[in-house]
């Protein structure tokens, strides 16, 4: 739903505990991949419900450039099937920078052979979306907590 302000509230994640709840480590930052503007929106809203800073890019490509730029990032969150570069491209190229980031794939479908490509790329975890609150927070106390 729509707030005074332009923006979209997600009126169920408003009782989320704050990043520091947790006890992470320091405060987390997350890059989240995904060329559905809604699907970003959504997973940023709750990665700053649970104060994990966050950048977003719109493509595999984006997010590579993000890196070649310098910015560093605890944990990705790729989708699979988007434009100019795929989740799957993303990921094998990240990895080839030496990228050590968690990286997650969050995709629509739940194949094995989606499940295969993801991980032989270097992906870290999988997840069908949408991603789950809890689902996420696990995969953050996974990361904050090294």
């Amino acid at each position: 739903m729509a707030s005074n302000s332009g923006s979209m509230d997600f009126p169920e994640l408003k009782d989320l505990a704050s990043g520091s709840d947790f006890g992470f480590r320091s405060k987390l930052r997350a890059l989240v991949v995904d060329d559905n503007s809604v699907i970003r929106l959504y997973m940023v809203s709750l990665l700053k419900d649970v104060d994990v800073e966050t950048d977003e890019a719109e493509d595999g490509k984006a997010a590579v450039s993000r890196f070649l730029e310098g910015k560093t990032y605890d944990i990705i969150l790729m989708d699979k099937d988007m434009p100019q570069m795929n989740g799957v491209q993303a990921a094998r190229k990240l990895r080839e920078m030496g990228v050590k980031a968690k990286i997650a794939g969050v995709t629509a479908h739940s194949t094995d052979e989606e499940k295969r490509e993801f991980l032989e790329a270097g992906i870290d975890d999988f997840f069908v979306k949408p991603i789950t609150r809890p689902q996420l927070i696990k995969l953050l106390k996974e990361v904050g907590n090294k």
